[in-house]
């Protein structure tokens, strides 16, 4: 971060003591010694980041103590964003601060094209941190293989909700019991070693919930949820201006009630968890200096026009819950912060926070930072030849989407093949269609492209997927 922006915090109330307690954090190289680490131990703060899996927004129903903790008691991005809606892309981009096509991690079957010197916990890890992994890691990933860098892991493969596997630092085992209480045990472990261990620890805990099957911990297996009458976007009665996939899309809103039931259920055991983790770090009296960032890795539709599951580039699918709280930076004060944060953003402002310049490229910005987007760049990769949705790409900002459609899929080593051939094109002024209802590319003439402003977003377009 820049001396400026440093300087800028102060015109952003809630990020003034971001500037003087990350400014004052001893600056550890990606590479440092044993010795430095120690030094700097005193300021950096502890890093907890939160990863669910498939959760969209409208689910805070379900996490009134994740709520109370680090929306009323810290930053909440209403404009939380994820720049691949897929699972092991969108995890990678946490790790690494990168879109996919710098990752190389395109879909769910290619892991190992991530390179791990660019990761967060590498970064971490070699500046001084205790480093651990809870929960889901990649897709794909060989449960046998040892997640890199970090120094204790308990990895869940298959991901499952009962009586899961696990690779447990280098051991696999099945675990008996509820996996989201598994992994919340083994946290609570893992933050313990805080009292005889004095290095600042990074733990990255990522339960299953709420993805499929959205299988509830018994004791939340009937409770009852706010009732949902859809949104306009469900199930959409005309989708003639929409790609082929979406107009062929068949799901209705009782497939979506019972997705959303399924996963606010899943939810709850999640808020326990959280809240287990926030007592814990009080207990220790760590919660003043750690920092913590809560998302999903993407978000889902429940039947929005007419499509359940993630992957497309439509809101409920790319937007999702994105909360931040570091008391003893400031941010603690229940703020709403409108900027377009996103996955990508995550690493960066970990970095930040713990004083560490990554030496390998970043396409994300320190939330701790002044830095405000006026876009953000969402692609999506099929997998495979054939079948739909077609890859597209994305530019989204407060006001509209664009998006295009190509020919192009990721072969079995994850790269990207085809002709690259543009196939569709959406466009949705978001300000005054927020459910996306109306595509105003469909059947437009040259003359209303170019007043939607077209040829200068479909360059800017180029230009990020580019970058």
């Amino acid at each position: 971060m820049s001396r400026q922006d440093r300087q800028d915090l102060g015109r952003r109330g809630f990020l003034a003591g971001a500037a003087a307690v990350a400014s004052a954090a001893i600056a550890v190289p990606a590479v440092t010694g044993a010795a430095a680490a120690q030094a700097a131990a005193g300021t950096r703060p502890n890093i907890l980041v939160v990863l669910t899996d498939d959760q969209p927004n409208a689910t805070e129903w379900a996490t009134p103590k994740t709520k109370a903790w680090l929306v009323d008691n810290g930053v909440k991005f209403g404009r939380g964003h994820v720049s691949t809606p897929l699972c092991a892309p969108s995890r990678s981009s946490i790790f690494s601060g990168r879109y996919a096509h710098n990752h190389g991690v395109r879909d769910n079957s290619s892991p190992y094209n991530l390179d791990q010197h660019t990761t967060v916990q590498r970064y971490l890890h070699d500046g001084g941190y205790r480093t651990g992994l809870f929960g889901k890691y990649l897709n794909a990933w060989h449960n046998t293989d040892n997640p890199p860098h970090f120094d204790d892991w308990l990895l869940l493969d298959p991901v499952a909700y009962n009586n899961g596997t696990y690779n447990d630092n280098g051991t696999l085992r099945t675990i008996a019991g509820y996996s989201t209480t598994v992994i919340k045990d083994r946290v609570l472990d893992f933050l313990d070693e805080a009292r005889t261990d004095q290095r600042p620890w990074f733990a990255f805990v990522a339960p299953k919930a709420p993805h499929a099957p959205n299988t509830p911990e018994p004791k939340y297996a009937d409770t009852a949820v706010p009732e949902w009458n859809g949104r306009p976007s469900v199930p959409e009665a005309d989708r003639s201006d929409k790609p082929d996939y979406i107009k062929n899309a068949t799901h209705t809103l009782a497939d979506g009630r019972t997705i959303r039931r399924n996963q606010l259920r899943t939810l709850l055991s999640v808020d326990d968890a959280v809240q287990a983790i926030h007592d814990k770090l009080a207990a220790l009296g760590q919660l003043h200096n750690t920092l913590v960032i809560y998302l999903g890795d993407n978000g889902y539709c429940w039947g929005d026009h007419g499509w359940t599951a993630k992957s497309v580039p439509y809101r409920p699918s790319i937007e999702v819950p994105f909360y931040l709280s570091w008391p003893a930076a400031g941010l603690a004060g229940g703020t709403a912060d409108d900027r377009v944060a996103a996955n990508i953003d995550v690493a960066p402002t970990i970095l930040d926070a713990a004083g560490i310049t990554p030496d390998t490229p970043q396409n994300g910005h320190s939330l701790l930072g002044s830095y405000r987007r006026d876009h953000l760049l969402v692609e999506w990769w099929h997998r495979g030849e054939g079948g739909n949705p077609h890859t597209w790409a994305s530019t989204v900002s407060p006001t509209r989407q664009y998006t295009e459609y190509y020919k192009l899929h990721t072969d079995t080593s994850g790269q990207e093949v085809g002709t690259g051939e543009l196939v569709f094109r959406e466009y949705y002024d978001l300000v005054n269609d927020p459910y996306q209802l109306t595509n105003l590319l469909y059947q437009a003439t040259p003359a209303q492209e170019a007043a939607l402003g077209i040829p200068a977003l479909a360059a800017q377009l180029a230009a990020d997927r580019a970058a």
